[in-house]
């Protein structure tokens, strides 16, 4: 049981850490339409989401 719930916990924080890297590099993207910020702010993942909220 405990190795089903190990499991689950890694693919949840692997798709998390993807979804937050899509959507940093998307805002990144199109605020300031730039491939390398987006890709910086794509490494950054949710720090750079959670900056973007509280910035605008």
């Amino acid at each position: 049981m405990e190795e089903k719930q190990t499991t689950v916990i890694r693919k949840t924080v692997k798709s998390g850490i993807t979804f937050g890297s899509a959507l940093a590099m998307v805002i990144s993207y199109t605020t300031w339409h730039s491939v390398g910020w987006a890709i910086v702010h794509g490494l950054l993942s949710w720090l750079y989401v959670i900056y973007f909220v509280m910035r605008y």
